[in-house]
Protein backbone atom coordinates (compact mmCIF):
# COMPACT_ATOMS: atom_id res chain seq x y z
CA UNK A 1 0.00 0.00 0.00
CA UNK A 2 2.70 2.48 0.86
CA UNK A 3 4.45 1.88 -2.90
CA UNK A 4 0.87 2.79 -4.47
CA UNK A 5 1.00 5.58 -2.42
CA UNK A 6 3.99 7.08 -3.32
CA UNK A 7 3.59 6.04 -6.67
CA UNK A 8 0.41 8.25 -6.41
CA UNK A 9 2.40 11.41 -5.03
CA UNK A 10 5.32 10.90 -7.58
CA UNK A 11 2.74 10.68 -10.52
CA UNK A 12 1.32 13.51 -9.55
CA UNK A 13 4.33 16.11 -8.74
CA UNK A 14 6.25 14.76 -12.05
CA UNK A 15 3.15 14.83 -14.28
CA UNK A 16 2.01 17.85 -16.18
CA UNK A 17 4.67 19.44 -17.29
CA UNK A 18 3.90 18.27 -20.61
CA UNK A 19 1.32 19.76 -20.63
CA UNK A 20 1.92 22.94 -19.04
CA UNK A 21 4.63 22.93 -22.10
CA UNK A 22 1.99 22.46 -25.07
CA UNK A 23 -0.35 25.14 -23.28
CA UNK A 24 2.99 27.50 -23.75
CA UNK A 25 3.09 27.31 -27.34
CA UNK A 26 3.37 30.44 -29.23
CA UNK A 27 -0.03 31.25 -30.79
CA UNK A 28 -0.15 31.04 -34.71
CA UNK A 29 0.38 34.57 -36.34
CA UNK A 30 -1.40 35.56 -39.44
CA UNK A 31 0.99 35.68 -42.31
CA UNK A 32 -1.18 36.72 -44.44
CA UNK A 33 -0.81 40.45 -42.65
CA UNK A 34 3.38 40.50 -44.56
CA UNK A 35 1.70 41.45 -47.72
CA UNK A 36 1.93 44.69 -49.93
CA UNK A 37 -0.75 47.59 -48.90
CA UNK A 38 -1.23 46.51 -45.24
CA UNK A 39 -0.15 49.40 -43.07
CA UNK A 40 2.43 48.87 -40.39
CA UNK A 41 -0.26 49.36 -37.88
CA UNK A 42 -1.88 46.59 -38.40
CA UNK A 43 1.65 44.26 -38.50
CA UNK A 44 2.69 46.17 -35.15
CA UNK A 45 -0.97 44.70 -33.67
CA UNK A 46 -0.23 40.94 -34.68
CA UNK A 47 3.87 40.36 -34.46
CA UNK A 48 4.25 43.43 -31.55
CA UNK A 49 7.39 45.62 -31.83
CA UNK A 50 10.43 44.65 -34.47
CA UNK A 51 13.38 43.30 -33.49
CA UNK A 52 14.75 46.12 -35.54
CA UNK A 53 13.63 49.68 -37.79
CA UNK A 54 15.79 51.77 -39.29
CA UNK A 55 16.43 53.53 -42.24
CA UNK A 56 18.11 52.09 -45.69
CA UNK A 57 18.53 54.76 -48.44
CA UNK A 58 15.35 56.76 -46.87
CA UNK A 59 12.95 54.14 -46.52
CA UNK A 60 12.11 52.40 -43.28
CA UNK A 61 12.51 48.84 -42.38
CA UNK A 62 11.16 46.52 -39.75
CA UNK A 63 12.76 43.13 -38.86
CA UNK A 64 10.10 41.13 -37.60
CA UNK A 65 11.13 37.69 -35.53
CA UNK A 66 8.53 35.38 -34.14
CA UNK A 67 7.99 31.47 -33.20
CA UNK A 68 5.23 30.74 -35.62
CA UNK A 69 2.98 28.53 -33.13
CA UNK A 70 -0.12 26.82 -33.73
CA UNK A 71 -3.71 27.37 -33.31
CA UNK A 72 -5.75 26.99 -29.91
CA UNK A 73 -7.55 23.85 -31.10
CA UNK A 74 -3.89 22.37 -31.54
CA UNK A 75 -2.64 24.00 -28.44
CA UNK A 76 -5.59 22.54 -26.70
CA UNK A 77 -5.55 19.07 -28.40
CA UNK A 78 -1.77 18.27 -27.48
CA UNK A 79 -2.58 19.63 -23.98
CA UNK A 80 -5.42 17.32 -23.22
CA UNK A 81 -3.48 14.82 -25.00
CA UNK A 82 -0.52 14.46 -22.48
CA UNK A 83 -2.97 15.09 -19.79
CA UNK A 84 -4.50 11.35 -20.56
CA UNK A 85 -1.40 10.12 -21.61
CA UNK A 86 -0.01 10.94 -17.79
CA UNK A 87 -2.91 9.95 -16.10
CA UNK A 88 -2.99 6.40 -17.80
CA UNK A 89 0.51 5.80 -17.68
CA UNK A 90 0.67 7.14 -13.93
CA UNK A 91 3.35 10.04 -15.05
CA UNK A 92 5.38 7.60 -16.63
CA UNK A 93 4.11 9.56 -20.09
CA UNK A 94 6.25 12.56 -18.99
CA UNK A 95 9.78 10.61 -20.39
CA UNK A 96 8.29 11.00 -24.30
CA UNK A 97 5.88 14.19 -23.82
CA UNK A 98 8.61 16.67 -22.68
CA UNK A 99 10.68 15.95 -25.58
CA UNK A 100 7.83 16.07 -28.01
CA UNK A 101 7.27 19.31 -26.52
CA UNK A 102 10.58 20.42 -26.65
CA UNK A 103 10.76 19.29 -30.25
CA UNK A 104 7.55 20.51 -31.40
CA UNK A 105 7.97 24.35 -30.26
CA UNK A 106 7.50 26.11 -33.64
CA UNK A 107 9.37 27.40 -36.30
CA UNK A 108 11.69 30.50 -35.34
CA UNK A 109 11.29 33.21 -38.81
CA UNK A 110 12.33 36.44 -39.50
CA UNK A 111 10.73 39.18 -42.27
CA UNK A 112 12.33 42.17 -43.52
CA UNK A 113 9.37 44.82 -44.01
CA UNK A 114 9.97 47.72 -46.73
CA UNK A 115 7.44 50.66 -46.11
CA UNK A 116 6.50 53.51 -48.19
CA UNK A 117 6.15 57.17 -46.72
CA UNK A 118 2.76 56.32 -45.57
CA UNK A 119 3.61 53.56 -43.71
CA UNK A 120 1.91 51.49 -45.80
CA UNK A 121 4.22 47.63 -46.72
CA UNK A 122 5.50 48.13 -50.28
CA UNK A 123 8.01 44.77 -49.81
CA UNK A 124 8.43 41.70 -47.68
CA UNK A 125 10.86 39.57 -47.60
CA UNK A 126 11.70 36.64 -45.60
CA UNK A 127 15.02 36.11 -43.76
CA UNK A 128 17.71 33.36 -43.53
CA UNK A 129 17.83 32.18 -39.61
CA UNK A 130 20.24 30.91 -38.60
CA UNK A 131 21.51 28.46 -35.88
CA UNK A 132 21.93 30.93 -33.08
CA UNK A 133 18.50 32.94 -34.14
CA UNK A 134 20.59 35.60 -35.71
CA UNK A 135 18.76 37.08 -38.56
CA UNK A 136 20.65 37.95 -41.95
CA UNK A 137 19.29 40.56 -44.39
Amino acid sequence: MRAIVTLLVLTILVSGCSVHRAINQPDKKNLGLLSPGVNRQVLLAEFGEPMHSKQIKGQMVDVFSFVQGYGKPVIVGRALGHGVADIATFGLWEIVGQPLEAAFDGEKLAYAVYYNQGGTVIQVKQLAVGPAGRESM
